[in-house]
C-alpha cells in the first residue's frame, strides 16, 4: 500500500468512527427525551451517505411517535435540529446527521422521489421547465437527486421558507 492509499484509508476510518460517535451521542440525547416525555421507541443508529443517521422507531402502532413527528414533520425538524446541537455542544463539530421518527422520513424520501421523476418524465415530453412546490431543504434535496437520476437537471430557486425546486430540461 502507498503512503497515499493509507492515509486516506485512516481518514476514511476517523469519518466512520466521527459520525458512529455523533450517533452515540445522539442516541443517549433522543434516550432521555423520550425517558421525559414518557414515550416508547427503539432508537436505531447508522451511517449514510457521510452523514449520522438515527432512527426512533416503535414495536407498537407508533401513534405517540407521531407527536414527535407533528404536522408536516415541524416537529421532527425541530428535534433534529435540538439534537444536531446536542451533538455539536459535545463535539464542538457542527453535525448534518439526520433523524427519523416512526419511519416519517422513509416514507417522506419515497413520495419526492416519486414527485422528482414524474417531474422529470413531464419535462422529457414537454420540453418546457416545471416548478414544483416550496419545500424544505431536505425534500429539495431527495427531489434534486431524483431529477439527476432521470438525467436531468433541477435548481433551486426563491427565498426560505417559499424556495422551491425548478427541473429543467436537458
Amino acid at each position: 500500500m502507498t503512503e497515499g492509499t493509507t492515509s486516506a484509508a485512516a481518514e476514511g476510518a476517523d469519518t466512520l468512527t466521527r459520525l458512529e460517535q455523533e450517533g452515540e451521542i445522539a442516541a443517549d440525547y433522543l434516550e432521555g427525551l423520550l425517558d421525559i416525555a414518557d414515550l416508547d421507541g427503539d432508537i436505531d443508529m447508522d451511517v449514510e451517505a457521510d452523514r449520522a443517521s438515527v432512527s426512533i422507531i416503535s414495536d407498537t402502532s407508533g401513534r405517540d411517535l407521531q407527536k414527535l413527528v407533528g404536522r408536516d414533520g415541524e416537529v421532527l425538524e425541530a428535534l433534529q435540529e435540538l439534537t444536531r446541537l446536542a451533538v455539536h455542544r459535545e463535539t464542538g463539530d457542527r453535525s448534518r446527521l439526520m433523524l427519523d421518527i416512526a419511519g416519517y422520513r422513509a416514507n417522506k424520501r419515497a413520495e419526492l422521489s416519486e414527485l422528482g421523476a414524474k417531474a422529470a418524465a413531464e419535462v422529457k415530453s414537454s420540453g418546457e421547465p416545471v416548478k414544483l412546490k416550496p419545500m424544505t431543504p431536505f425534500e429539495r434535496k431527495v427531489v434534486h437527486d431524483a431529477v439527476k437520476s432521470a438525467g436531468l437537471r433541477s435548481e433551486s430557486e426563491g427565498e426560505e421558507p417559499q424556495r422551491f425546486v425548478v427541473v429543467l430540461p436537458a
